[in-house]
């Protein structure tokens, strides 16, 4: 059972009426926007559980509204103003009237109460609209705009959830989302095909000899193809790096879940290369044992030198996520929270050790009722 509260927090008892529209209380809510999570993404779903209760709430609504946008826009059959439709909700929630969904009113109070400004979303839904044309990524720097949108506004958002809104620690979380997005890239090529999408970039492709044409109409693992993908995945631990230094201006007790999830994605790229980088006849998955064993992996800093640490305090933010970070800069709230204690928190982590432990047993057991047709897990997107 969650532990998610079934009652509205205190902070909301003086909040607008307007932010319960259609619903008597925030408890609700956040269960929907958690089981949302859960269906969509279980590894980000292991990693929340490590923050404290407050943020991990947060975390939860926050993801619900991004998840609930993106499986909008990849539905199939979509309506046509889908797009249209999602910013006029954005704007509603931003003005205090929240459309009639779980996650717009979880992200409403959310927004109110972490002062996040409204052109990181609006850079999400701009990503989203990336997706529903025939767009072309012909260099690197066009393929991080897309990951800019989709996935490092993300970051940042996540990042003020945490009352952190220095500009260089900004810049290293959206650098996580960069590398969290090229890592799904590299994961998904094969499925983005079959689907009619190609976010590999068309110059590296160009220069590794592969016709592009030939590729999308018939995709076909090859060595070249490969070593775009080992690229790209380059690419991105330059990006996961300046992402674990910036970790360290995080609370304490927020470090854990987030190095976590940086790590769990980190090792999708280490799958892709033990299969020789064919992500067009295979998609990289990590068990869940794997996953355990990076969480316990992640209570520790990844090391880094003193000179590289210096360096990506003074680093500039890549020019994709540029004004995302300026727009994000000085709009964290400070936390009304009591004082937490530092990074660890070893019975916590042991409690969910256990905890999934019990869930897994939980699943393995027959089914002695009859089946009924349950709710499909959540596309894998690009959120």
């Amino acid at each position: 059972m969650s532990d998610i509260v079934t009652s509205a927090p205190a902070s909301a008892i003086y909040r607008p009426a307007a932010l319960n529209y259609g619903f008597s209380g925030a408890g609700m809510d956040l269960d929907r926007c958690t089981a949302s999570i859960r269906r969509g993404s279980k590894s980000f779903h292991i990693a929340s559980l490590l923050l404290p209760r407050d943020t991990r709430q947060a975390a939860h609504a926050l993801y619900a509204f991004c998840r609930h946008s993106d499986d909008a826009v990849d539905a199939r059959g979509r309506r046509a103003d889908v797009l249209e439709r999602l910013r006029e909700r954005l704007d509603r929630l931003y003005a205090g009237t929240p459309s009639d969904h779980a996650c717009d009113r979880a992200f409403a109070r959310l927004v109110e109460t972490h002062g996040i400004p409204k052109a990181v979303p609006v850079a999400l839904l701009d990503g989203f609209e990336m997706d529903m044309t025939e767009r072309r990524y012909r260099t690197i720097a066009e393929v991080k705009d897309y990951a800019a949108g989709v996935a490092s506004s993300v970051g940042i958002m996540m990042a003020l959830v945490m009352q952190t809104n220095e500009p260089w620690a900004l810049a290293r979380a959206a650098d996580l989302g960069l590398a969290m997005q090229l890592t799904n890239i590299a994961r998904d090529v094969g499925e983005d095909l079959a689907n009619g999408r190609l976010y590999l970039p068309e110059d590296w492709l160009t220069e590794a000899g592969v016709d592009i044409a030939a590729l999308r109409a018939a995709p076909r693992f090859t060595p070249e193809i490969g070593g775009v993908v080992a690229r790209l995945l380059r690419e991105a631990d330059q990006h996961y790096a300046l992402a674990h230094a910036g970790i360290a201006a995080l609370p304490a007790d927020c470090r854990h879940a987030i190095r976590t999830a940086a790590l769990t994605y980190r090792e999708i790229g280490r799958e892709i290369a033990l299969a020789g980088h064919d992500s067009l006849t295979r998609r990289a998955r990590t068990s869940l044992p794997r996953k355990l064993a990076i969480m316990l992996a992640a209570r520790r800093p990844v090391a880094l030198s003193e000179g590289f640490m210096a360096a990506a305090r003074l680093a500039p933010p890549d020019p994709s996520v540029q004004s995302l970070v300026q727009a994000a800069a000085g709009h964290a709230v400070a936390s009304s929270s009591l004082p937490t204690a530092g990074e660890g928190g070893l019975d916590r982590f042991a409690t969910l050790l256990l905890d999934l432990e019990r869930r897994a047993h939980a699943n393995r057991r027959p089914i002695r009722r009859p089946s009924t047709k349950g709710i499909a897990e959540g596309a894998s997107g690009h959120v």
